[in-house]
């Protein structure tokens, strides 16, 4: 739309397109160009209108016109005065609507906000696959800066787990226009894994061409997390229905057995036999430890739930642990905090847990054949939102990235063959997660080793 403009505001002159805009019976009587302008900029238009006069320069205000009760996006141009045959100077304004491109930008800039504060992972790529975009969630996600991303293929957030017929598929299904949906496997820059639903979407053009792709993941960290806490469950239901069984059909021989050897031992006075008997009897009572100990785990408790100063039963089991003869040389570190509630628990279980981990620790010190002044297992506990935590670090041998997963499960032990039965740390875990609560383990080899307890206060 052109206005030829005088001084004072008023409308000379018109082209078509500007016209037809004052058209209506409403507009007809519209002479001065400012009357278009919506009230609250209207100041502002006549104030960049005089400097355009003023200082024979072109001046531009993004603005709205109110006409026929309607309201325009408009990009209005003061250029500078001319004067025509000796005439008073009048003034070309040109004013451009960007109704529709305003209505998209606002489209685009709410898209923009949207996805920049979704929590989910989002990523623009080219049709070559490189980024050309992504959200704050994807680099919190990622762990990788921005400026290592763009530019980049996805396959750096990739674990390369995937096989490569799985990503042909892939390019397949977004390079023919459809949408494509799958669980994949990532890896954060520091390496950890990260598990996610991710749905890569075509961007396509006004003429149906595909243009890029847009990719959006779902964490499903949470979700494997929990299908292995339920599976780690139901090991422990099907191996307590074996337990229940082993205690029936192996305990009451093995007591016939241990009654046999007893009354043998006490008819003999040949050394050789009473030393030979002595072994057997020893292996027995192993025996029956470990279908006790299954037993244990695999049936609900006895015991009925007393008010307990878990902080004590801490202390007890570390005087337990100080007496044995491997821990003569260890240093015993007890950081305990006072604020520690007392909470209705079992309290022979968990000093059973905190001995288990205990003993455990001792071994691994010992293993680790450090010097004296070396050899320290920490003990603390504290208080964090709404549960306590419990630690038990030691300067041990560590365990191996490969076996952490492992060391819940029944019968896996590290030690060497008769020195353990690899139920300890199977049966702790049982007995914390029957009270809600969750062991965890960080460890380095020739570091040490960290188990972490938590409790929930309520």
């Amino acid at each position: 739309m052109y206005f030829m403009v005088g001084k004072d505001g008023i409308i000379l002159q018109k082209n078509k397109k500007a016209a037809k805009l004052l058209s209506s019976k409403k507009s007809e009587g519209v002479n001065n160009f400012f009357d278009l302008i919506e009230l609250c900029d209207r100041n502002l238009a006549e104030k960049s209108f005089s400097e355009s006069i003023q200082n024979n320069s072109q001046n531009t205000l993004i603005t709205r016109f109110y006409i026929d009760r309607k309201f325009f996006d408009v990009k209005v141009i003061f250029t500078p005065p001319t004067s025509l045959n000796g005439k008073e100077k009048q003034v070309l304004i040109v004013a451009n609507d960007i109704t529709e491109a305003k209505a998209k930008e606002t489209e685009l800039l709410r898209f923009f906000n949207i996805v920049e504060n979704s929590i989910n992972p989002v990523q623009i790529t080219d049709l070559h696959g490189k980024m050309i975009y992504v959200n704050p969630a994807f680099l919190k996600a990622s762990g990788y800066p921005k400026e290592e991303l763009l530019g980049k293929n996805p396959k750096i957030f990739g674990s390369g787990k995937l096989p490569k017929k799985f990503w042909d598929k892939m390019w397949q299904t977004i390079s023919s226009g459809k949408v494509w949906f799958g669980e994949v496997e990532d890896q954060r820059k520091n390496g950890d894994p990260y598990f996610t639903q991710l749905l890569i979407s075509p961007i396509i053009d006004d003429e149906n061409n595909v243009t890029g792709y847009f990719g959006i993941h779902r964490d499903m960290s949470e979700k494997r997390t929990l299908e292995q806490q339920l599976i780690n469950t139901q090991k422990m239901e099907s191996i307590g229905t074996l337990a229940a069984g082993i205690a029936h059909e192996v305990g009451n021989p093995l007591a016939s057995i241990s009654a046999i050897v007893q009354v043998a031992q006490r008819n003999t006075s040949d050394e050789f036999i009473i030393e030979k008997l002595g072994l057997v009897k020893s292996q027995i009572t192993r025996i029956s430890k470990i279908i006790r100990d299954l037993v244990n785990i695999s049936r609900p408790s006895n015991f009925e739930l007393q008010v307990t100063n878990i902080n004590e039963c801490l202390k007890e089991a570390v005087e337990i642990t100080k007496v044995g003869t491997k821990a003569k040389d260890i240093d015993f570190v007890v950081k305990l905090n006072a604020d520690v509630p007392r909470l209705p628990l079992i309290t022979d279980q968990v000093e059973q847990v905190f001995v288990n981990i205990l003993l455990n620790a001792v071994d691994a010190v010992n293993e680790a054949g450090k010097p004296d002044d070396e050899k320290h297992i920490i003990v603390e506990s504290s208080v964090s939102n709404d549960e306590v935590c419990f630690t038990i670090s030691d300067t041990g041998t560590g365990i191996a990235d490969d076996n952490q997963s492992k060391i819940f499960e029944p019968f896996f032990t590290t030690k060497k063959p008769g020195k353990g039965t690899g139920l300890g740390l199977w049966v702790s875990y049982g007995i914390i997660k029957s009270f809600q609560g969750d062991i965890k383990v960080s460890s380095k080899i020739g570091e040490g080793t960290t188990f972490t307890i938590t409790i929930p206060i309520q």
